[in-house]
């Protein structure tokens, strides 16, 4: 009986979910539920099918009275958008079931940026956008529906609002800014628009023109009061002002206790002061609160799953994280750290599925495609036997070396010739506030790992080979925080260079503090530090600082090795692509200088360069090169040094 009950239990919340998510007969379709497909002609005879649109396209379907002024309201004001912006982010489709000749006038008219689809009545039924006109989808991936709306006048300025605030979710700024400000030309007075366009100037980075609109907003009565200084702690957090911050949060809370965004921006700034079970007690509010723009309660959720996160309990982080997707399914940051918190419990499939739905959502992620392409690598090796095979003998061989201390022997016998140079990023410390994206010392090293790899002058030690070995030695990350076992595990790897450092998360920035250490000497070979700024703009910061590692690399162990042979003017190296040559370095073929003897001290005297030469082929262990210069003729056993200053 009590077996039968459950089963019944069951059957009835399957049913309950079904319903929740399908369409009645005759009911109009509402956000959560999948907006039926359909396939519509416009004007000209192309079709346009509705499941052919790409997740990462919002679309807005705007059912119109092609011969009614105010039906047409809001049309006008996308059109004006689209013709700005023409990108294929935002889709919108006009869908109508006015005569032909009356959508032709229009067409001719406005001539707009969207296609105007002709209903022969069936698409406007199964919608019910019949009786009120206009009637607003806004349609988030796989078609579900995250915004209706019906009428226009205010209903428009309340369209245009939400529109701002998703297109803000999809990070374009510009067009977030855009759409607020044509609802402020029509009326100057709508502060929610303003605060839009406050939250794009501060993604954007313009910290000072937010405190400006944000001012403007709380200067005014009721609800504007509220939002003003919430946006205002919200700057003023981002700049670091933490207790002009904390103060207007508390303002806020108090004035309207059901806004949520203002606990986390408390939650951060307690967050980063190291005050955890606080900062806890702050997103809990955060998210329980039920006042707040979608993006802003997905902001909250997600920070929220973030701290689960970095105390282990990825389950429920992953709980949190999908009821932030589910309010604003642009916000691919919580679908990110999904896949982080499955990559953290080496669930490496379920990792690649949620980094592949990120990318799919935005196709401009780069930190979710990177993410997806290491996944695949993983998945792979997983399936392949002989690899992991291989990898298990390597780790094991490592390991042993490790415990008795024993170190790989050079490559070449010669004291002057390069060996094969390789760099192991160790361990980075990831330290100050709350970043939207969780693993960011993964991202880091892995983007910067590809960068060095692809410039063939220093191979970075496979990270898998890397954390099984750490995983064997049972190493944590408090045994690496002591830089001698950092150094042994270097040293035992054949790694020249040891990477290690810090990631701060500050307001409004990250700051990497990044040092390079000789294994053999354990002297700190080069320290860099930058700001990566706004994630839009760390694909350049990152490309800026793998230059800069390569220029130190270039200049502290520059490819020295020796003529092998002279034909004319083409000359041969023993240096390869294992060593680090590239098609268009450029060597000096250089003479020792006799010992100075300078008061009774002998000291080494600065070597002559008589001869230029630049690679032209590369082979494993050799490289061709012709000669561009020389002061007399060169012979085998002459000795080459890279010319870093030709970089």
């Amino acid at each position: 009986m009590q077996q039968r009950t459950i089963v019944f239990r069951m059957i009835g919340l399957a049913v309950i979910l079904f319903l929740s998510t399908t369409i009645a007969v005759g009911a109009q379709p509402s956000p959560g539920q999948v907006g039926p497909d359909f396939t519509l002609k416009d004007v000209k005879g192309t079709a346009y099918v509705l499941s052919a649109l790409k997740n990462h396209q919002m679309a807005v379907l705007y059912f119109f009275d092609a011969a009614s002024r105010p039906s047409q309201e809001g049309l006008a004001y996308l059109d004006t958008l689209k013709k700005r912006f023409p990108d294929d982010n935002l889709a919108v489709w006009a869908v109508t079931m006015s005569p032909a000749d009356a959508v032709a006038r229009y067409v001719k008219q406005a001539s707009p940026a969207f296609p105007v689809l002709l209903d022969p009545g069936e698409v406007s039924t199964s919608y019910n956008a019949k009786a009120i006109l206009p009637a607003i989808f806004v349609m988030g991936p796989d078609r579900k529906i995250l915004d209706l709306f019906q009428g226009g006048g205010k209903t428009t300025e309340i369209l245009l609002v939400r529109l701002a605030e998703r297109t803000l979710s999809q990070k374009n700024q510009q067009m977030a800014k855009a759409i607020s400000d044509a609802v402020i030309a029509k009326n100057p007075d709508n502060v929610e628009a303003k605060t839009v366009k406050g939250y794009a100037e501060m993604k954007s980075g313009n910290l000072d023109a937010a405190e400006t609109i944000f001012q403007d907003v709380a200067a005014s009565s009721g609800n504007g009061e509220v939002l003003g200084k919430e946006g205002l702690s919200a700057v003023y957090a981002e700049k670091g002002e933490d207790e002009k911050a904390v103060t207007l949060a508390d303002q806020v809370t108090r004035k309207a206790p059901k806004r949520g965004f203002a606990h986390m921006v408390k939650a951060n700034v307690l967050y980063r002061q190291n005050k955890k079970e606080a900062a806890a007690a702050e997103y809990k509010e955060a998210v329980a609160k039920p006042d707040a723009s979608p993006n802003q309660k997905a902001v909250a959720l997600n920070k929220y799953g973030r701290f689960y996160a970095s105390i282990g309990k990825q389950e429920k982080a992953r709980e949190l994280y999908d009821q932030a997707v589910a309010v604003d399914p642009y916000f691919v940051e919580a679908t990110s750290n999904k896949g982080m918190s499955y990559q953290r419990e080496g669930k490496w499939d379920q990792a690649l599925t949620a980094y592949r739905k990120a990318s799919d959502v935005s196709t401009t992620d780069s930190v979710a495609a990177l993410l997806a392409r290491k996944a695949r690598e993983m998945v792979e090796l997983q399936k392949d036997a002989d690899r992991r095979k291989q990898i298990d003998t390597l780790v094991k061989d490592l390991a042993e070396r490790y415990r008795k201390q024993k170190k790989n022997p050079p490559a070449n016998p010669d004291e002057w010739t390069s060996r094969p140079l390789a760099l192991a990023f160790i361990d980075f410390q990831e330290k100050g506030g709350l970043s939207d994206r969780d693993g960011l010392s993964t991202i880091l090293t892995a983007q910067l790992a590809e960068n060095l790899n692809a410039s063939g002058r220093v191979k970075v030690v496979d990270r898998v080979v890397l954390d099984r070995l750490l995983s064997e030695l049972n190493l944590g990350s408090s045994d690496l925080a002591q830089p001698e076992t950092a150094l042994r595990l270097g040293r035992v790897m054949a790694a020249r260079i040891m990477g290690t450092g810090t990631l701060f998360t500050m307001p409004a920035d990250t700051l990497v503090n990044l040092r390079l250490v000789d294994t053999e000497t354990s002297a700190i070979a080069k320290t860099l530090t930058r700001q990566l700024g706004p994630e839009s703009g760390w694909d350049k910061q990152l490309h800026r600082l793998n230059r800069e590692i390569l220029s130190a690399i270039m200049a502290d162990y520059p490819l020295q090795g020796f003529v092998v042979q002279v034909a004319g003017d083409q000359v041969l190296i023993n240096l390869g692509a294992a060593q680090g040559m590239v098609e268009g370095t450029r060597m000096d073929v250089i003479e020792e200088a006799e010992p100075i003897v300078y008061k009774g001290r002998k000291l080494k005297g600065l070597p002559k360069v008589v001869a230029q030469l630049e690679v032209t082929r590369v082979e494993t262990d050799l490289c061709h090169a012709r000669i561009v210069k020389k002061e007399r003729d060169l012979k085998a056993d002459d000795k080459v040094k890279e010319n870093a200053a030709e970089m």
